[in-house]
């Protein structure tokens, strides 16, 4: 498996994160329903920004998300397993919000929250550790210990989305 920086490394893992899962005591509207069908499918990681420093591009390369429609989601690194999780959303919340928790591989037991903004074929998260508040803006300035990341549609996937958002519901 090639090795990645250990910063990079660290929250690669937590990327995936994107699906929705609902919680026992959640319920489950249109909305969420929505974006757990246009979250599903498989994505590249085209940019990623920690604490204000950008990821080189042969590393995001090397990475791929896969996500159920359940909310399960996968990181791959070179199509090895490098962790699995669960996340929740709220597409209610403005930004919309994404909570999640590494449930498998590394990381395990750690959770984030951060914002969501979904289009077509790509889209995009801001999140924190949960000891932190959770961002409400899309950058990630030094010191802040926000992960900013921009995934793309795979190809292969892109007939797996129902359909696009308009500009208004991003």
């Amino acid at each position: 498996m090639v090795q990645l920086s250990s910063g990079i490394l660290g929250f690669a893992m937590v990327l995936v994160v994107f699906p929705v899962v609902g919680v026992a005591e959640a319920v489950e509207d249109k909305a969420t329903t929505q974006d757990r069908k246009r979250i599903e499918g498989t994505w590249t990681v085209a940019a990623l920004t920690t604490n204000g420093g950008k990821a080189k591009k042969q590393d995001l390369e090397k990475l791929r998300v896969i996500n159920d429609g359940d909310g399960n989601w996968t990181l791959l690194s070179e199509d090895k397993m490098i962790s699995k999780g669960t996340s929740t959303l709220d597409p209610r919340k403005k930004p919309k919000a994404i909570d999640f928790t590494v449930t498998e591989g590394e990381g395990t037991g750690k959770q984030y929250r951060g914002i969501y903004k979904i289009g077509k074929k790509n889209r995009r998260m801001c999140f924190a550790p949960s000891e932190q508040d959770r961002p409400n803006e899309f950058r990630s300035k030094p010191g802040s210990n926000h992960i900013l990341v921009v995934y793309e549609r795979l190809a292969s996937a892109a007939n797996e989305t129902p359909k696009d958002i308009s500009a208004s519901e991003q």
